[in-house]
């Protein structure tokens, strides 16, 4: 039986059709994934069905439990029990966990707030999700992977009927990320609909009943998934077939650039805890090493403070950069040294999301751009408009706000900010998380044509399919500790796995 049905859904922003005809049915009880490239309309599409964009804003028809629907708000869609998660959670960190779950729909007996009630319910919503916390925890001391949990919990407490959660596992563990899933067939079984987002291919084909592919903000088709595989998905998606993940490279390694030497970092919270425990590496130029561990290995612990000094206290160790031990105490340092880092969080750290694309290349470069202290703004323009072209950055041009971008043109602008300082080595945290095949391809080829320039490129990911596929090398880490070194030749999962696990001697 048919729950939802959205029938002909236009939706156009300046300069921009996100949405063309847009049709979609998910059937009662259950799971409905939505599949496409960054930009394909998918997010655009579930913000329409949930009330963020109003009816008259769009064109179109929406069909609810046998009911044509006019949502003007948020408030509406939930009063008929539609409940949306949107990638970045919505909670309020300096709340307890009950107080989030109820925040607008609290509990309250003479015009208080009923406390011993609230409580009590947000305890049961969280042992349905499968949480083991006190509901007076404040959020800001729960872990991503926790807080998407209480986010599912709130959705609980509005009597949902169907549950609309946009990239639910992008930010989380694998372990995280299996709760999750589980969570989502234990929810299909007690009858609650679900819309899944996800760039993630399989697990949209383990949890998945239903898939839909949008492109272009068109509807392509819709597809069994006991009937497809992931293949199939990526030729829907991307408008051909992809027989291959990740572009062809043939490295030309030359002399080694940078060496860092027992490099050790302290936690600059936890008095006393080692983060990074004597790691040493080597990275040459022409050359794309990869760095492997489990969450909470110190990765990007290793990357910050090696950036500058962005992160940690107490750290010891040499860089030695040409041949030649430097000092990098600071950013502006690491940049002056020919060192570069995106990070694996763009939206907070990477980028001005109420900027231009045009501020955003030239942030970390302006002294380039400069001339007695004032930036040349003609040549600005001219530098963010090479890069939008030479990185196929899809925008109508420099002067579009960045926070409107897709995820994979989000990271391209990213990456154009730190190649505009012309670095000798590039760190690249997790360069891909969070945008979609077609795109990972885009970066993948972005990345080589660096190396091919004769720049070092390090590499940080959790997906090891992408670090055997793109790297010429792969360190793996473990509790902080260098674990093991393979060739590109020699890698496998297993191998690396092993030494992701194994106990620093």
């Amino acid at each position: 039986m048919t729950i939802l049905t959205m029938r002909g859904i236009t939706k156009t922003f300046p300069g921009v059709a996100a949405l063309q005809d847009v049709n979609l049915e998910v059937e009662r009880g259950e799971i409905h994934a939505i599949c496409g490239e960054n930009g394909a309309g998918k997010s655009t599409l579930m913000k329409v069905l949930s009330g963020v964009h109003p009816h008259g804003s769009y064109q179109g028809e929406i069909k609810f439990e046998d009911d044509w629907c006019e949502f003007s708000s948020i408030r509406d869609s939930e009063r008929r029990g539609i409940v949306i998660i949107h990638q970045e959670l919505a909670l309020c960190p300096q709340l307890s966990i009950a107080e989030n779950i109820f925040l607008g729909n609290e509990m309250s007996r003479g015009g208080l707030i009923d406390w011993n009630r609230t409580n009590h319910a947000a305890g049961e919503l969280l042992r349905r999700v499968g949480l083991d916390e006190n509901p007076v925890t404040p959020v800001s001391e729960l872990g991503v992977g926790k807080q998407q949990l209480v986010e599912i919990a709130k959705a609980l407490s509005k009597e949902v009927k169907l549950l609309i959660l946009d990239e639910p596992t992008a930010a989380l563990n694998d372990n995280d990320s299996a709760h999750l899933l589980d969570l989502l067939r234990g929810l299909r079984e007690d009858g609650v609909t679900c819309v899944i987002i996800s760039h993630k291919l399989n697990e949209v084909m383990a949890i998945a009943d239903t898939i839909t592919i949008l492109r272009d903000g068109r509807t392509i088709e819709t597809l069994q998934t006991s009937e497809v595989t992931e293949d199939r998905i990526i030729s829907g998606m991307v408008g051909r077939d992809l027989s291959q993940r990740f572009p062809p490279h043939s490295p030309s390694v030359g002399d080694e650039v940078l060496r860092i030497e027992d490099w050790t970092v302290h936690s600059p919270v936890h008095t006393g805890r080692v983060v990074v425990d004597h790691a040493s590496l080597t990275l040459r130029r022409g050359e794309i090493v990869g760095l492997a561990g489990l969450m909470g290995a110190g990765r990007t612990e290793l990357a910050m403070s090696v950036f500058g000094r962005s992160y940690g206290k107490d750290i010891s160790g040499r860089i030695i950069k040409d041949g030649k031990q430097i000092h990098v105490k600071s950013v502006q340092d690491a940049i002056a040294h020919g060192i570069a880092y995106v990070t694996e969080d763009r939206k907070r750290y990477g980028l001005n999301l109420i900027e231009d694309i045009k501020r955003n290349i030239s942030a970390a470069g302006l002294g380039s751009l400069s001339r007695r202290g004032w930036v040349q703004e003609h040549q600005e323009h001219r530098a963010a408009e090479d890069f939008r072209l030479r990185m196929n950055i899809k925008a109508p041009g420099v002067r579009a706000v960045t926070g409107k971008l897709s995820g994979g043109n989000q990271q391209k602008v990213v990456l154009s900010k730190w190649i505009l300082t012309n670095p000798d080595v590039l760190i690249l945290d997790e360069p891909t998380r969070g945008i979609d095949v077609g795109a990972k391809y885009e970066i993948y080829s972005i990345i080589n044509q660096l190396a091919d320039e004769g720049k070092a490129v390090l590499v940080i990911s959790s997906e090891l399919p992408e670090l055997l596929g793109l790297c010429d090398r792969i360190y793996a880490l473990s509790r902080g500790r260098i674990t093991g070194e393979v060739e590109r030749a020699e890698a496998t999962q297993e191998k690396l796995m092993q030494f992701m696990t194994k106990e620093a001697a």
